[in-house]
């Protein structure tokens, strides 16, 4: 090769003249590529030679070569910019010498490998220190190690201190390229192990920086809850060192939160399921903060489970939440009285005029239904957990006999929102009117029936009354209009009212989220 008749001298190359690598095709056998001499140092870098330094692998490798070459010396050299290194030895103590004078650096720049029968007759090597001196090289073959770039490494080396005119057998230099290769497998796992570890922390760098600009507190722990990471927002808001067990956490959450949610956490972990909880946490400060924690379970491939869990500040939101609720109450309270006052001005205005008393009357029940939906849904209502069988009771009350309801409820119940309780508390209290007039409930004896059942989303109300006949007007008055829009236009469903076999059925067809929501 033109690279190789160019650098025949004594001293090794200081610098390969060409900048850039030559990549090898897979399977094919890498000649030693020409690369500048910075480049070449940045792929020794990626090796981790430190590491490799007296590498067991790699000193039986030295040693095996020893004796398959029947040599009393054997090294693996890498050739930096100013020294040969060592890292494998056998039969000699060094660990470096000064490039200039190593046959290494000739050896890794030939496709095939270097022997040189005697080196005190060869003219590249006659005067060399390590030739007229110690260790008195006369004999030398070297396999060049190349990485998968192409940029020259070292030499597998054995060295005798006699000359060897007819240098290796066959047998000893596939052995020795055997040997090579074997070094070169060593060292890319090393390289690649390195490139792992280093793509690896990167990694954890940035999901550590990540962890370290979210708003709250991240935390993992192992399976016995030993908690081994806290991003920064922990200390910058709580002030003081991470807990590492649980009860440490009684440190820093307030002690009328601590005992439920220690056990709820506990629980958790015995069912292997998310936590959801809100307690106050102390800060840096000394004030106390509300926070909203979730802690989540997450499997390993050997079986156990590692926890990691987040903690956000929502005092802000749970002061407005609180002040919203304390509004709501006094609004509740006041609507209330309102309805009271309304009720006593009907009361007046119907002694004085007698002939509206009937039209009072009724005006006074939806009133008292509005204002039994208003009991079920009002703000304090809801905690306890309103039901539209609860509604439906309230609104039906008045309607018994001997203390037994004669609107008898049947079938499925769902919980009811704020804005369907009012709607449904007009509609069913005008069938009750209605049928405390006309029908079943204006006789001594005799039941209404309302069936609840859920199906496909949606429920569907079945008010039934037998022996009820239908009146001429049954679609015109204010009460079906009452229905209607009640129905259709406030709970997005549909009514549907029919006579047949002497009685009287109303169905209601309501998507169930427009009764829960």
């Amino acid at each position: 090769m033109e690279f190789r008749k160019k650098f025949a001298y004594t001293a090794a190359p200081k610098d390969m003249k060409k900048p850039d690598f030559i990549p090898w095709p897979i399977g094919a056998a890498p000649d030693a590529a020409m690369c500048g001499e910075d480049s070449r140092a940045q792929v020794l870098a990626q090796y981790g030679l430190d590491q490799l330094q007296d590498d067991g692998e790699l000193e039986r490798v030295a040693r095996f070569a020893a004796k398959l070459c029947d040599a009393p010396i054997a090294l693996v050299t890498v050739v930096e910019k100013e020294r040969q290194r060592f890292l494998a030895t056998e039969g000699i103590d060094e660990r470096e010498t000064p490039r200039p004078t190593s046959f290494c650096a000739h050896a890794m720049l030939g496709a095939e490998p270097l022997e040189i029968p005697d080196a005190a007759e060869d003219e590249r090597f006659s005067d060399n220190p390590l030739v007229t001196g110690q260790p008195g090289i006369r004999f030398y073959a070297g396999h060049p190690l190349v990485s998968t770039e192409g940029a020259p490494i070292g030499a597998l080396c054995i060295i005798d201190t006699k000359p060897r005119p007819g240098g290796l057998t066959d047998f000893q230099r596939e052995g020795l390229a055997v040997l090579g290769g074997s070094v070169m497998r060593r060292l890319l796992a090393n390289r690649l192990e390195r490139l792992s570890q280093a793509s690896y922390q990167r990694r954890e760098k940035r999901l550590r920086q990540i962890l370290d600009s979210v708003p709250g507190i991240a935390w993992s722990a192992d399976a016995d809850l030993d908690f081994d990471y806290f991003n920064a927002r922990y200390s910058e808001f709580v002030g003081r060192e991470s807990p590492r067990g649980i009860d440490d956490w009684a440190e820093v959450i307030h002690k009328d939160d601590w005992p439920a949610a220690r056990q709820n956490f506990l629980d958790a972990i015995e069912r292997g399921e998310q936590n959801d909880d809100q307690f106050r946490l102390r800060m840096a400060d000394g004030s106390w903060r509300w926070m909203v924690s979730r802690a989540v379970p997450l499997p390993i491939e050997d079986g156990s489970v590692r926890w990691v869990g987040t903690i956000f500040d929502i005092d802000d939101a749970h002061k407005v939440h609180e002040a919203r609720e304390l509004l709501a109450n006094e609004l509740s309270h006041r609507i209330k009285n309102i309805f009271a006052v309304i009720s006593g001005l009907i009361a007046l205005s119907a002694r004085k005029l007698p002939d509206h008393s009937e039209f009072a009357s009724e005006l006074t029940g939806k009133i008292r239904a509005l204002g039994k939906a208003h009991d079920i849904v009002r703000p304090e209502g809801i905690v306890n957990g309103a039901s539209l069988k609860s509604l439906l009771e309230g609104i039906f009350a008045p309607y018994t006999d001997d203390g037994q309801p004669r609107v008898v409820i049947s079938g499925d119940d769902v919980p009811v929102g704020s804005r369907a309780a009012t709607p449904l508390a007009l509609v069913f209290h005008e069938l009750a009117t209605n049928s405390a007039k006309y029908g079943v409930l204006s006789r001594q004896q005799g039941d209404v029936s309302l069936s609840i059942a859920e199906q496909d989303g949606a429920l569907l109300l079945r008010w039934r009354e037998s022996d009820v006949p239908q009146p001429e007007d049954a679609e015109a008055g204010f009460g079906s209009r009452l229905l209607t829009m009640s129905v259709e236009g406030q709970l997005r469903g549909l009514i549907e009212r029919r006579w047949a076999d002497g009685g009287m059925t109303v169905e209601l067809t309501v998507p169930v989220d427009a009764i829960t929501g």
